[in-house]
This record gives structure tokens, sequence and C-alpha cells, in this order.
């Protein structure tokens, strides 16, 4: 299914530049060390790094998480939402796609004692994700068009497929009291998250919101707690 953006042509226009602009930027030849809400992440080179609205989601993430939860991090990337989630909870199930994600997610969870809490897996989404869970976090990608290696397809998802697939199966992955952290901005097509977790059944609210200037313009950044609607 090819995604229309419900976007103006000049709002697309400027996406796609900032996404170039944003793709060269964050490369790096060498690994990087973040200090992140008292961890240490080490991000290798071909594995996105955090951002400086990293926080708003992981915040979201120590306020959200209960001791008996069991928790999915989708898209796990350095596994910093993972580490976040495992210093509350013991039961937490980490997944990407990118090989060398899930390495740093696995050497990040030694460096921070939580190793033990985390099982780290290679998946498409909830591919091979099994059981249920008390909260599920997911950081998508923002740009719908395709990436050109799996570094790229931590910030593009061609036509949406990731974040479609996502709403399409996350109800079956949450228990009784299941809920969802998502986080998204103004630099993807916010109102396309928006209709889709509509047409899932899952109520909105904002948990963290960001507002950033970028070429005299505003963007915003948001974590969404999202909860299944009750019938």
């Amino acid at each position: 299914m090819v995604h229309e953006p419900m976007l103006s042509p000049d709002d697309v226009d400027r996406i796609h530049r900032w996404h170039e602009e944003a793709n060269a930027g964050i490369r790096s030849d060498t690994p990087r060390t973040f200090t992140y809400l008292g961890h240490t992440i080490v991000v290798p080179p071909d594995v996105m790094p955090l951002s400086g609205t990293s926080a708003l989601l992981g915040e979201a993430v120590l306020e959200e998480v209960r001791e008996d939860d069991r928790v999915l991090d989708v898209g796990t990337g350095s596994g910093v939402n993972a580490i976040l989630a495992a210093s509350k909870s013991r039961d937490v199930v980490a997944v990407d796609i990118h090989p060398r994600a899930l390495e740093a997610a696995r050497e990040n969870a030694e460096r921070n004692g939580v190793a033990d809490r985390i099982t780290v897996l290679h998946s498409d989404v909830f591919e091979n994700v099994e059981g249920r869970f008390d909260l599920v976090v997911f950081d998508p990608p923002f740009r719908w068009f395709a990436p050109r290696d799996l570094f790229e397809a931590a910030i593009t998802d061609e036509d949406y497929r990731a974040l479609r697939t996502f709403f399409r199966h996350a109800k079956a992955h949450l228990t009784d009291r299941g809920r969802l952290l998502v986080f998204f901005g103004t630099t993807g097509d916010l109102a396309f998250l928006r209709q889709l977790a509509d047409d899932a059944g899952f109520t909105t609210e904002i948990a963290r919101r960001q507002e950033l200037i970028r070429d005299g313009r505003i963007v915003e950044y948001f974590t969404f707690r999202m909860s299944p609607e009750v019938p």
C-alpha cells in the first residue's frame, strides 16, 4: 500500500529535505558514548544514536513502568528504553531488525547491570514475539519513504509498513491492563499516526511534549500513552 501523506506538498518537500540533512548529520565513523538518565549507553557507528528528544520517551518509560509489568521494546536500537524499563521491571523483551543494534543492546544491558532482566530478539515488529505484555514501547521511524540501509531504517519506514503492522497487531499482544508508549513528531505524518491509533481502537493522551524551532518553523515531538478503548 503506497502511503499518501496527510500533509501539504510544501510540508512533504520540507520533511524530505530535513530527512536528508538528519541522515547525513547523525552518521559517525566511531562509537559514541552517552550518559543518559543515569545510564551509560555506547552506540556503534552503524546504529542510530540518541538525540536531543530521546528523553521525551525515556522519561515517560521511567514514569510508566511498574515493577510487575512485562515490557516489550519494539525497535530497541542500542537498547536504551529496554534498559530504562529494566531498571524497574524484571521481565523486558527488546526487539529490532538490525543485527548490530541487537548486539549493542546486549552489550549495553550488560554494561548497565540489567542483562538478566532483558531478552533481546531479532524481530520485525511482532514477528518473533510471543505472549502478551503490560506495556509496549515503540519509537518508530517518523518518515514514510524507502530507507537505503539498515541504519536509515531507524528513521524511515517505506509506506509506513512497520507502523501499520504495529497498530494492526498491538492489541493481540496486550494484557488486560496493557498500554502503549509511542514516540512521534511533526517531522513525520503525525495525522496518519493518529488515524492508525484511532482505527485500531486506542485512546490517546499526551504523556510528554517538546517544541523546537527549525528553519523558523515550530516542530513538535510527543510521547503518546495509548490504551485500548473500553467497549
